[in-house]
Formats: structure tokens, C-alpha cells, sequence
């Protein structure tokens, strides 16, 4: 399933959030994730070193389902920073249905970052992620915003990536073989 050339992107498991935005805030994993990756962990590809946000539910995530490989983190993989609303219960935070994709891209909540922020934020780290693939696939475990800004940077438009649900504990591939533009090989994956 994975090629060498894979920048494999994995959203966390579930969190335990208590039901609110948690977008830099740190939460740690909710009951039920160990269960679910252990069947995970033995489909990943072997690595001796895997990329992570910063937050804690993503160095879990990685310990658990790499407990050996060596663990770097870089900041650029954080989730967005929602600002005022980070903390708040899903019910508190304003609805967004009525907005264009485009007005989300560029929509800041007080004192956070907008997705179009976050895109500029994390495109360089995607960037040289996917510069280390070849010798085998790179892995790299973050947030669903990130896997959706690393979407919309294959796809050319920051929009692109909103249209993209990204499931906890799911696998993003990208193919990023030398001297060809960065393709999608498969979204949103999680074993049944």
C-alpha cells in the first residue's frame, strides 16, 4: 500500500476534547483510541522516524502506533490557532454554513489564525517533508487542518482542501516522486 515515495499524513486519533474546539489547546487521547490503533498500527509501514505537531495527542498517537521510531516535532504541524473560540463547545461557535469556502479561507476568529494562514503556515513543512521522500515514505502526525492544508497545496487552492473530510486516525498519501508535481494517492483512509 505505501511506495517510498509516499509523504504518509496521519490525522491523530480521537481526543478527548470534553466536546469543545480544540485547536492549539492540548488534550490528551480519548478512552476508546488505543483500541483503534492497534489495528492500524499493523498495516503502517516500518519507519525509524516519524514527524509530529507539537501537540500532545499527536506525540501519543505517534507513540503508540510507532513506539520505537525516533519522534521530531516541528511547530509548523500545529493545528489552527482558533483563537477566541478555542475552548468553546461545538454549539458555541458560530455557524459557518451560510460561508463560501473562499470566505472560510480567509475568515480569522479574534486573535487566532484563519486557514489561509495555516496553509501559509504549514505549506514549507509539507514542503520539505515531501523533499525527504524516496528512500522510503515519511510520516507525519497532525491535525486534520493540516492534512487539509497539505490537500489544498497539491490541489493549488487554498478552497480546495476545504472540501475534504479528514477523519480521525486517517491516512493521507502523497506521492511525491522527483521531477513530477506532488499527487494525491489516497485521502481519509482508515481501515474498516
Amino acid at each position: 500500500m505505501f511506495s517510498s515515495t509516499d509523504l504518509v499524513l496521519i490525522r491523530h486519533a480521537d481526543a478527548d476534547t470534553g466536546g469543545r474546539l480544540c485547536g492549539r489547546s492540548d488534550a490528551g487521547l480519548a478512552d476508546a483510541a488505543t483500541t483503534a490503533m492497534a489495528g492500524l498500527a499493523q498495516l503502517l509501514p516500518s519507519v525509524e522516524e516519524i514527524w509530529t505537531s507539537p501537540a500532545l495527542r499527536c506525540r501519543l498517537t505517534a507513540s503508540h502506533l510507532w513506539p520505537r521510531a525516533r519522534m521530531r516535532q516541528d511547530e509548523r504541524l500545529w493545528e489552527q490557532d482558533f483563537g477566541a473560540w478555542e475552548g468553546r463547545a461545538h454549539e458555541d461557535i458560530p455557524d459557518l454554513g451560510d460561508l463560501s469556502r473562499a470566505e472560510v479561507v480567509g475568515l480569522r476568529p479574534e486573535g487566532g489564525e484563519s486557514f489561509g494562514d495555516l496553509c501559509d503556515r504549514a505549506s514549507p513543512a509539507l514542503r520539505d517533508l515531501a523533499e525527504m521522500t524516496g528512500a522510503g515514505p515519511v510520516v507525519a502526525i497532525t491535525h486534520a487542518g493540516v492534512v487539509r492544508a497539505a490537500l489544498s497545496l497539491v490541489l493549488g487552492e487554498a478552497t480546495a482542501g476545504l472540501a475534504f473530510e479528514v477523519r480521525p486516525l486517517s491516512i493521507t498519501r502523497l506521492r511525491c516522486a522527483r521531477g513530477v508535481p506532488i499527487s494525491v494517492a489516497g485521502v481519509n483512509w482508515r481501515p474498516a
